[in-house]
């Protein structure tokens, strides 16, 4: 099990050693990742209960709750 586990690590430490146009791409893909979560979280997933007393925010969850189980 050990010599299983050190060998498929060896493997793609390898691998990650030997890229060439695989580092750039990783880059760009984690640099995409992080760009579209910003985006995503600046412009479409507000905060709903920013703002609010601890008393709204209680009622707020209440009928949420109460909306999505009647649904």
């Amino acid at each position: 099990m050990k010599y299983t586990l050190r060998a498929i690590y060896n493997f793609y430490a390898d691998g990650f050693r030997n890229m060439t146009w695989g580092r750039p791409l990783w880059g760009l893909i984690l640099l995409k990742a992080i760009f579209l979560f910003l985006v995503l979280r600046l412009f479409f997933f507000k905060p709903v209960l920013a703002g609010k007393s601890e008393e709204q925010r209680s009622e707020h969850v209440s009928k949420e709750l109460i909306y999505k189980s009647n649904q």
